[in-house]
């Protein structure tokens, strides 16, 4: 019996599997709390769909996909942020017309050239597919997003807050408002290859909402939220073997079910305080 329950871990793409799982998991997490906490949960969807486009003209060109991946999605932000600021249109309004128009745009890109790069790998992840050289990709970003969100997350965390006090406070509010987009972008091309373009937004909100629940301490909310995430693309990977599912849409369901036991009982502890709130008034 013991044997094979390890049989997953006896192939090697399984193994190559879990090692990126355990890679996204911190940078993902840790930046789902801050977008989470700053309301940008459009924005990581918005930039997930644009970078298509980038990554078919990498293809074109022929350069890394993963510059034209970030490039597209730099520049989606940034037109996000100059036609939010420049117009009386609310921004989710924006980031719907941008996301879906720079989407549509790589699809049909998509259509009219010839390629053996599998479309559906882009839009849904290969998680089984990862090779070496997507170890060494995700690892690098991964330690470089973690290092930067754990160095000045009081710093972004006071930015996502009242801008207008990190101002005061004599913050650059513009390196970090532009820095964070950076780092999302950076964020979700590295997750390219793992869970895909649709997917990753459920990476990218699902573990900062989880930990908001549940926890009241920012610092807490980040160590809830990674271990939520590590757990989850762990055990998604290992129930996926034995189910025969695919692994990125297994761990988003993971995800979604937390989230929802996690509301449940934030509910429930919330009614018991004012059930015993109200017993005590009646004692008083």
């Amino acid at each position: 019996m013991e044997l094979d329950l390890l049989s997953p871990f006896q192939f090697g793409f399984m193994q190559n599997a879990f090692w990126i799982a355990l890679l996204l998991s911190p940078p993902t997490a840790i930046l789902s709390c801050f977008l989470v906490l700053k309301g940008w949960s459009l924005m990581g969807d918005a930039i997930s769909h644009a970078v298509l486009p980038g990554i078919v003209i990498a293809y074109i060109i022929n350069i890394p996909l993963i510059i034209g991946a970030f490039a597209a999605g730099m520049t989606c932000a940034l037109l996000t942020g100059y036609l939010k600021d420049n117009s009386r249109v609310k921004q989710d309004t924006v980031m719907g017309v941008v996301f879906s128009g720079m989407f549509g745009f790589g699809m049909v890109l998509y259509t009219k050239i010839s390629t053996n790069v599998h479309l559906d790998h882009i839009l849904f992840g290969n998680m089984l597919g990862v090779g070496a050289g997507d170890l060494w990709t995700a690892g690098v970003v991964a330690f470089a997003v973690t290092l930067i969100l754990v160095s000045k997350w009081k710093d972004l965390l006071l930015h996502a807050f009242d801008p207008a006090q990190a101002k005061a406070a004599g913050l650059p509010v513009r390196v970090l408002h532009y820095g964070l987009l950076a780092i999302l972008s950076l964020t979700i091309v590295s997750t390219l290859k793992a869970i895909g373009l649709i997917l990753a937004i459920g990476l990218l909100i699902a573990p900062g909402a989880i930990a908001f629940l549940v926890t009241r301490q920012f610092r807490h909310m980040m160590v809830v939220a990674v271990a939520v995430t590590a757990l989850a693309m762990t055990g998604g990977i290992y129930l996926s073997f034995w189910i025969d599912s695919a692994p990125a849409p297994t761990i988003i369901l993971i995800l979604a079910g937390v989230f929802v036991a996690a509301f449940v009982f934030k509910q429930l502890r919330n009614m018991s305080r004012e059930a015993a709130t109200g017993a005590g008034s009646l004692q008083g």
